[in-house]
């Protein structure tokens, strides 16, 4: 018998990619030396680690789908971020499509990438959260009971609106 969310444990800080752990940029970044690694992210990652949170990187990817870069220059990119924040990433889900070539569940605003986590990971969603710079990649997560925190805009969907990401790990370790 399949366990439901209701008998998981777990905490999790499911992360957006662009706009979050790394700088936007305006267009697709699957260049190692585009990858601009946040301020205070590594060091705000290893806190929450500190606390026992998974560490979990949700993201669409659709330029893969689109032709303009390939699985394995992004999964460079995300080793090259793994690698730099010591492996405490605990799992990185990605969505190929664009919604233009594929109308697929896992995209946000979906949360097939979400739902896939908590049962992989044995995520209680009450006790987590998902920061993006989207409101498309806060919505899949309030679905589901996940406080949202959204990062230097406004948001329909976002419970907390922080304006860094040390801002963010700051509210919730106090809370």
């Amino acid at each position: 018998m399949k366990k439901g969310f209701g008998s998981y444990q777990n905490k999790a800080v499911f992360l957006d990619r662009d706009g979050v752990i790394n700088r936007e940029r305006g267009e697709y970044t699957f260049k190692i030396e585009d990858f601009e690694i946040m301020p205070g992210v590594i060091e705000g990652l290893k806190k929450l680690k500190g606390f026992n949170y998974k560490l979990i990187i949700i993201t669409n990817q659709a330029g893969i789908s689109r032709g303009l870069y390939t699985r394995e220059e992004m999964n460079s990119c995300h080793q090259f971020f793994n690698d730099q924040a010591q492996g405490i990433i605990d799992a990185i889900y990605y969505c190929p499509w664009h919604p233009t070539k594929s109308r697929s569940i896992a995209r946000k605003p979906e949360k097939l990438m979400f739902e896939r986590a908590i049962h992989q990971y044995e995520i209680d969603p009450s006790k987590s959260y998902m920061i993006g710079d989207k409101d498309r990649d806060l919505l899949p997560a309030k679905k589901l009971g996940i406080t949202t925190c959204g990062i230097t805009n406004e948001f329909d969907y976002a419970d907390i609106v922080v304006g860094n990401f040390e801002q963010f790990v700051e509210k919730i370790l106090k809370s």
